[in-house]
């Protein structure tokens, strides 16, 4: 078990620690925010807690947040972010994954449009590629997809204003690329290497952190 977390900053501080922070309970017990935070934060209609610590801790930097954990989400710190997306890219950049049938049309058009704007939020992408009514299906397939692949992530989350100028519902995602908030070298000397290379890596951290883990534990939470 990792230790209590009681604000935003208690998050960011762990996942430059650990490297690695699923939001949810999963697979390895103890290794996410869910099991860390009071339960009293989590909906608090007073306190702030995990929903709204996720765009501060993003905006705080050296983090990327995502559908990263068996299609659910988390964070992963700078340090780490390279190796684990060159093991789940398995190498390929998402041209050349294309190019080689890996990659669905929909998955393309996706993350062109991205591209091609810089950022989006979750409204405005489903908009410019037809994800409304009568248009096409299963957006949130496709999105959590290209998370899981790390070839787009959460930029920040933007909420509604009342009058007042105060922030009111769920916060929506806006998308961009690693290379973008990062650099397109970011990933350079990781990509020099194997992708087995970097999972042996990812999964040898994980398991300093949690000696007891098993490689099936490992392969549901990161394959």
């Amino acid at each position: 078990m990792l230790r209590k977390i009681q604000n935003a900053e208690d998050i960011w501080k762990l996942v430059q620690e650990t490297g690695f922070l699923p939001l949810f309970q999963n697979e390895i017990k103890g290794f996410s925010i869910e099991e860390c935070t009071p339960p009293r934060l989590w909906f608090s209609d007073t306190d702030p807690g995990p929903w709204e610590w996720k765009g501060p801790i993003i905006r705080m930097g050296d983090c990327f947040y995502g559908k990263f954990f068996a299609g659910k989400a988390g964070f992963i710190s700078k340090e780490w972010f390279p190796a684990f997306a060159n093991y789940r890219r398995d190498g390929y950049d998402f041209d050349a994954l294309y190019d080689d049938g890996k990659a669905a049309r929909k998955d393309k058009y996706i993350y062109d449009t991205v591209m091609e704007s810089g950022s989006l939020l979750t409204g405005e992408l489903k908009k410019k590629c037809n994800y409304v009514k009568g248009g096409n299906k299963g957006f949130e397939t496709v999105i959590t997809r290209l998370q899981m692949e790390t070839y787009l992530v959460v930029e920040d989350f933007e909420y509604m204003r009342d009058k007042a100028g105060n922030t009111y519902g769920w916060g929506v995602a806006r998308y961009s690329t690693p290379e973008r908030l990062a650099g397109e070298d970011f990933f350079y000397g990781e990509y020099k290497k194997e992708p087995e290379l970097s999972r042996k890596a990812v999964y040898g951290h994980i398991k300093k952190l949690f000696p007891e883990v098993s490689e099936k534990q490992l392969v549901k939470l990161f394959k």
